[in-house]
């Protein structure tokens, strides 16, 4: 008997039904993570923090996080650098690419030994142009940092958020650079975040005009070299350009000691004791005359003034005691002091200290006070250039052997030389001390030079 065929299996082309997975887990979002807490903005003075909340930034920068595709999407690189200023302001290269790179720049020192040490601080620079907008501005800057490299939970010391301003900010000064120091804040990298508006002085908000936001990473630093440091500045310039001054000062003063028929050893060692010792007067003298100010470093705040006053009467009592004629001993070194002078002055320039007011005038130097960089009057360069040709004119004369009466070169060099600074004090940034200090100076100063002038001539 023949079986029966078997029936054929179902065609595989009946699909099972689809079966929907199994739903995963919600997980936290990459944006989740906390901004800046009340006391971290108490800390640093500023807005409330309601109102300042820094940007939420994507786990994919913190150290040690997987970055998923979401979170790299959300990674801003940051806006365009500014565009190119015509012409690009030489010393707003040194120590940045003013604004060329991106409008946030951090700063650095290159020896990586002296950036570990401690304290440390976050040196922050933002590039902006001025608006075009008629009339002064006055530029608002929020920064808002996060740091990034933070092991266990995170402090008040790993966010900032802070705020730095600029008034008389006026259309045509050209690039400019404001860098802000954030202290007492936690080592390390650090993820930051510049909003910039510039507000129209009498204005409202309402007509604020918004300048690029811009964004950047970078490492805390010495905190010494972020507080000294900023685009336009060399650290160690002045010091080292002082130092050369002294030395050509020493060894002019030397060659003109012996064309006057002075002993040269004697002068030399009146001349060091003079040099130390009026450095301590030029300390000694910028405390009495600006002692509401806090004090600063060992080589900040040294007046000139005390210097000259303090080494003229080391070599008064030194040249006495040794016998000397004290008037053609200081006739010898008004040149010397003249041209230590001329050089110093360009320290001045690259350390950031002495810079004139800012101005649009076409001879202005772009030049910073370690906070500000902006088109300047070119103080230090006027005064170091009159120095150089009161020191020329004086180192002429007494090249041609002793002048009668002895002294006489000195008090007409010094004198001109106090005539020149009287009239660049305005064109100064810094504000000055006294209210009539200025005017007295500069009529005693003059009355000297026209009486010395005059003395020479019918002597």
């Amino acid at each position: 008997m023949a079986r029966r065929p078997a029936k054929k299996k179902r065609s595989a082309a009946r699909a099972r039904k689809p079966v929907a997975p199994p739903k995963r887990p919600s997980t936290p979002s990459a944006e989740s993570s906390p901004g800046v807490s009340g006391a971290a903005a108490a800390r640093d003075k500023t807005l409330p923090t309601q109102n300042l909340m820094p940007k939420k930034v994507p786990v994919s920068s913190t150290v040690g996080a997987r970055p998923s595709k979401a979170a790299r999407a959300q990674v801003h690189p940051g806006p365009a650098p500014l565009p190119p200023a015509h012409p690009t302001p030489t010393l707003a290269r040194v120590g940045g690419h003013a604004g060329t790179t991106s409008a946030l720049e951090f700063v650095t020192f290159p020896f990586a030994a002296a950036a570990e040490l401690k304290p440390q601080a976050l040196g922050i620079t933002y590039w902006f142009d001025p608006p075009e907008a008629e009339g002064p501005h006055e530029v608002v800057l929020r920064l808002t940092g996060r740091r990034l490299d933070v092991e266990g939970a995170r402090t008040p010391d790993d966010d900032f958020v802070t705020v730095a301003s600029l008034s008389d900010v006026r259309p045509g000064s050209g690039r400019t650079s404001l860098t802000h120091r954030v202290l007492g804040k936690a080592a390390g990298r650090w993820h930051v975040t510049a909003e910039a508006t510039a507000v129209p002085q009498g204005g409202s908000r309402s007509d604020a005009i918004r300048l690029p936001a811009a964004e950047g990473i970078g490492e805390s630093t010495f905190a010494p070299v972020a507080s000294a440091r900023a685009p336009g500045v060399v650290v160690g310039a002045w010091p080292a350009l002082v130092s050369i001054g002294v030395v050509l000062a020493l060894i002019l003063q030397g060659v003109l000691a012996r064309r006057n028929g002075l002993p040269s050893g004697d002068v030399l060692v009146i001349a060091l004791i003079a040099s130390a010792l009026g450095a301590v007067g030029a300390k000694l003298y910028y405390r009495l005359t600006h002692w509401k100010e806090p004090g600063g470093r060992a080589l900040a705040g040294l007046s000139v003034q005390g210097f000259v006053i303090v080494a003229t009467t080391i070599f008064v009592i030194g040249g006495a005691l040794r016998g000397l004629n004290v008037g053609q001993l200081l006739d010898a070194t008004v040149p010397a002091l003249l041209l230590g002078q001329t050089v110093g002055r360009l320290g001045c320039l690259m350390g950031g200290c002495c810079v004139g007011v800012p101005t649009r005038s076409r001879w202005a130097v772009w030049s910073s006070d370690r906070r500000v960089g902006t088109r300047r009057v070119p103080v230090q360069l006027m005064e170091s250039t009159a120095a150089g040709t009161i020191a020329l004119v004086t180192g002429v004369l007494a090249w041609r052997g002793p002048i009668s009466p002895a002294g006489l070169l000195f008090v007409g060099g010094v004198a001109a030389y106090i005539v020149v600074r009287q009239l660049l004090f305005p064109l100064r940034g810094v504000p000055r001390a006294t209210r009539y200090g200025r005017q007295v100076t500069l009529a005693v100063a003059l009355l000297t030079v026209v009486g010395a002038a005059a003395v020479a001539i019918f002597a």
